[in-house]
């Protein structure tokens, strides 16, 4: 069954955390904008593409490979320093070496001890100079030179020199990829710009609005879509226009005749022995014109283009109009139904006559098809609405009969379908199975549905008008 009106839908977002309500509407946000996966994408592909540069260039220079390049450089060059240095080492001379060139020094021995830069103690563990390979016991790392005096020398990155090559790198970076995403997210932007046209385009087609079409940015392959829609969008408005026109007039051609039809059984002599034939002859006539009118009105309704002709209505006043309307024709009991209207109903614009035909259909077929032990009965109520529907309201009719299977419950709103004998036309009830199909019309056309639940006893029909 379907759900009732006001129902709240399971997992609602006002049952869970703020946290996770925001972290649902991102994913949701997320996985509906094209624009941002495809933005994602292109984060995730030059990040992918970044890990494997790095990785091909540590795979071809690993551990051992351009140290193997470097070392006897660095070691020629670190013997050129030392002899400038000279024996004994010339404090001034390591001095104007270190403030001179990118390295940093640090004698140790029996008669000189001073360093470059006394407050690191970090430049002899420099990862790029650490060899990944324990030297031998009682050797020298290849970073350290000793002199004749008995002087060691250790060479080392300048401290100064990585303090500085560091200052503002972190948030130059964070800029240039910060401003890559916006670049990348602009140009995707401007690439799916007709997207949006076109979808802002097809729901005004949906609405039944053809008079302006999509507009053509580009000459490519989403303007061509475009340009297609929009053929196709005229191709619909030629056939819905041929439509109406059929349906102006199949009912002019089909209600004249039967109305002469109609005037001309009337006019018949009453004689006892044509009462009965006279009387068949108009009841049948009759039930020609009403199919027609209920076929007509089920495909004007059916159309999602149905233009309603909305204005305010007094819903317990229009429902009191319809029960007198079922009284003058003498349905049984009609005089008793039970009106409940709530104080608190909204102020709705609905299409007065649809809302009439919705009344007349749900009343008159509780009335045929749901004799009980007590009189059937209308509810006028507020509909339960979340914070972003807009006011609605619930007309809700009760028979208290036998009701219907609960296998045929959601198809009596279906088009000329009849469950069973006590609801045929030949069980005195009439019709042919169009009512409930059009009061789900109307109230889908209205912005809202309609509902049927087996009461026990009764069946219980619940249309929402918004």
């Amino acid at each position: 069954m379907r759900p009732r009106p006001g129902t709240p839908p399971e997992g609602c977002d006002g049952l869970l955390p703020r946290r996770l309500q925001r972290r649902r509407r991102w994913r949701q946000r997320w996985s509906h904008s094209l624009r941002l996966r495809l933005v994602t994408l292109f984060v995730v592909l030059a990040l992918a593409m970044t890990a494997v540069f790095l990785g091909g260039f540590r795979a071809a220079f690993g551990s051992t490979g351009w140290r193997a390049v470097a070392q006897p450089l660095l070691s020629d060059y670190m013997g050129r320093v030392v002899d400038e240095i000279g024996s004994p080492p010339s404090v001034e001379k390591a001095r104007e070496l270190a403030a001179r060139l990118p390295i940093s020094l640090r004698i140790s021995g029996p008669v000189v001890n001073w360093a470059s830069d006394p407050d690191d103690e970090r430049h002899r563990r420099r990862d790029w100079l650490t060899p990944r390979v324990p030297t031998a016991a009682g050797e020298d790392p290849w970073y350290v030179r000793r002199t004749a005096d008995g002087h060691r020398i250790t060479f080392g990155w300048s401290p100064r020199l990585m303090q500085q090559a560091n200052d503002g790198f972190d948030g130059v970076m964070v800029a240039l990829v910060l401003g890559l995403i916006l670049l990348a997210y602009g140009v995707v932007h401007k690439l799916l710009r007709p997207l949006e046209d076109i979808r802002a385009g097809a729901e005004r087609f949906g609405r039944g609005d053809f008079s302006r079409p999509i507009p053509l940015r580009r000459r490519d392959e989403l303007g061509e879509l475009a340009q297609h829609i929009n053929t196709v969008a005229e191709d619909i408005k030629r056939m819905l226009d041929a439509k109406r026109a059929l349906l102006l007039a199949v009912s002019h051609e089909l209600r004249s005749p039967l109305t002469r039809a109609r005037l001309n059984a009337e006019l018949l002599p009453e004689t006892p022995e044509g009462a009965a034939e006279r009387a068949a002859l108009l009841r049948d006539l009759n039930e020609m014109r009403d199919l027609i009118s209920d076929l007509l009105e089920g495909e004007r309704l059916s159309s999602p283009h149905a233009a309603l002709q909305r204005e305010p209505v007094d819903l317990p006043a229009l429902a009191r109009e319809v029960m007198q309307e079922l009284v003058a024709r003498g349905l049984p009991l009609a005089e008793a139904v039970q009106v409940d209207a709530a104080s608190d109903l909204p102020a709705l614009s609905l299409d007065r006559a649809r809302v009439r035909l919705l009344l007349r259909n749900l009343l008159a077929n509780a009335l045929h098809h749901g004799a009980g032990p007590q009189p059937p009965r209308l509810s006028l109520h507020r509909a339960p609405t979340a914070p972003d529907e807009p006011d609605g309201v619930c007309i809700e009719v009760r028979d208290f009969g036998p009701g219907v299977p609960e296998d045929q419950l959601e198809r009596l709103a279906e088009p000329f379908y009849r469950p069973d004998s006590a609801r045929a036309r030949g069980a005195g009830g009439g019709g042919v199975g169009l009512g409930m199909y059009l009061c789900r019309l109307v109230a889908q056309a209205h912005g809202g549905r309609l509902d049927l639940r087996l009461a026990k006893p009764g069946l219980a029909v619940t249309a929402l008008l918004r």
